[in-house]
């Protein structure tokens, strides 16, 4: 499985976004959804890769998918 490298939160949310999901509410966390997938993105700068790895798991994406969409 390819590395993925920390990201900055921003640059996240863009890349879920592009990938269909919406944003349902922000706090100290960004919460966003896809049908009956949600995932949380913590405001963190930058977001570690072992937790930028399980959001993009719990996404429902590859790391492949996820860096194209960067």
């Amino acid at each position: 499985m390819p590395k993925l490298p920390g990201v900055k939160h921003l640059r996240a949310v863009k890349a879920l976004e592009k990938a269909g999901f919406r944003i349902d509410r922000q706090s100290k966390h960004v919460f966003l959804s896809k049908g009956l997938i949600h995932v949380v993105v913590p405001r963190n700068n930058p977001v570690d890769a072992y937790t930028m790895g399980a959001i993009v798991r719990d996404a429902g994406m590859s790391i492949e998918q996820f860096r194209e969409l960067l």
